[in-house]
């Protein structure tokens, strides 16, 4: 089992950063792919980020590379997602994933067993 939750919405300006954070609680989070996904209001969940368990690969939307990084520190339990040079259309709610065979390369979220609740992420033009 695996226990996620997200912090580091907020509003923020176009241009602007902001660091989102999953904290975990799990004997297996450490040996978990953790992926990043978002939903804007009326869109389908779509896949942002992923990282392995070890944190030695990523994966990336098109829409994102460049601009967000995923991170993780095993040690705290957290996993990271930076976020710079945001547009309004990365508004969305931002959650926070685990997959249990720590990949760090699946883009579907049916591979991934445990959620969080979400944080909103507000960016204004």
């Amino acid at each position: 089992q695996v226990q996620l939750v997200e912090s580091g919405g907020g509003l923020v300006q176009a241009g602007g950063s902001l660091r989102l954070s999953c904290a975990a609680s799990g004997r297996t989070f450490s040996s978990s792919g953790v992926g990043w996904f978002r939903q804007a209001p009326g869109k389908e969940r779509e896949f942002v980020a992923t990282i392995s368990w070890a944190g030695q690969t990523t994966s990336y939307a098109d829409s994102v590379k460049g601009r967000f990084t995923i991170s993780r520190d095993n040690a705290k339990n957290t996993v990271y997602l930076q976020m710079n040079s945001l547009k309004p259309e990365d508004t969305a709610v931002y959650y926070c994933a685990a997959e249990l065979l720590g990949s760090g390369r699946y883009t579907d979220a049916a591979r991934y067993a445990y959620w969080g609740q979400g944080t909103q992420v507000t960016v204004s033009s």
